[in-house]
């Protein structure tokens, strides 16, 4: 029996949308990943051109889907918003993530770290940087003509591209915008709008109050001047 020969479609290369791995290994990991994507995402919501994601597989190499990695954050300027499967750089103008941050949890080993480090010094990476929360430990990495080189010291360093910077003084970490607000939490911001909302309330409450009294007032000094009229004298010549 002749074998049938195969055609480009059996031949196609399928790059899938998930590792199986999760995104992360505990609540305090999750809540810092999810607080630098949506604090970034919020810096850059009015640039149509920068794609930001969490935990989203990046395929850098066309043809080959073993080579691959989804960094707990990463940045993308220069390519625009909207949802996808998997970064896949070939369908992106070939565009590498410029920004990835990765935070430790107990789970990830040295081995794995080291390992990620030479994949986003091989594939253009351009900033990286790995947070450890248990420990308060800040690493970074910054692009030179020899790949990624270790950032020293990371004190105070302000992104090049994202223009935040990162507080390392305190016994938590702060990342800070550029207008010098800090990087809130999902949680914070909404307790912040509560507040802000509480206020204005009470801004709202306290001029109508205000008006209030200026009204009643206003209807004392008219029931003032109507007694004096009707006791045949002149308010205004009073």
């Amino acid at each position: 029996m002749v074998p049938q020969l195969k055609t480009a479609d059996d031949l196609q290369v399928i790059y899938p949308d998930s590792d199986g791995k999760p995104m992360a290994d505990n609540t305090k990991q999750f809540r810092w990943i999810v607080t630098i994507q949506q604090n970034v995402e919020w810096l850059f919501a009015d640039d149509a051109n920068v794609f930001v994601a969490g935990d989203l597989l990046w395929y850098p190499v066309e043809g080959s889907n073993k080579i691959c990695t989804a960094p707990d954050v990463m940045v993308i300027v220069g390519r625009p918003k909207g949802d996808r499967g998997s970064y896949q750089q070939w369908r992106e103008d070939n565009i590498a993530p410029q920004v990835v941050f990765e935070i430790l949890s107990p789970g990830n080993t040295r081995t794995e770290m080291d390992k990620k480090l030479v994949f986003y010094s091989r594939y253009g990476v351009e900033e990286y940087y790995l947070y450890d929360p248990d420990r308060n430990d800040l690493s970074g990495w910054l692009r030179n003509e020899n790949g990624l080189d270790v950032i020293d010291p990371i004190g105070d360093w302000v992104s090049p591209r994202l223009g935040i910077r990162f507080d390392t003084a305190g016994a938590v970490l702060r990342l800070l915008r550029p207008d010098g607000e800090p990087f809130t939490s999902y949680t914070e911001t909404a307790n912040q709008l509560q507040q802000a909302k509480e206020r204005a309330e009470q801004e709202q409450q306290r001029a109508e109050q205000e008006q209030q009294r200026a009204e009643q007032e206003q209807q004392r000094a008219e029931r003032l001047a109507a007694r004096l009229r009707a006791a045949g004298i002149d308010p205004d010549e009073v």
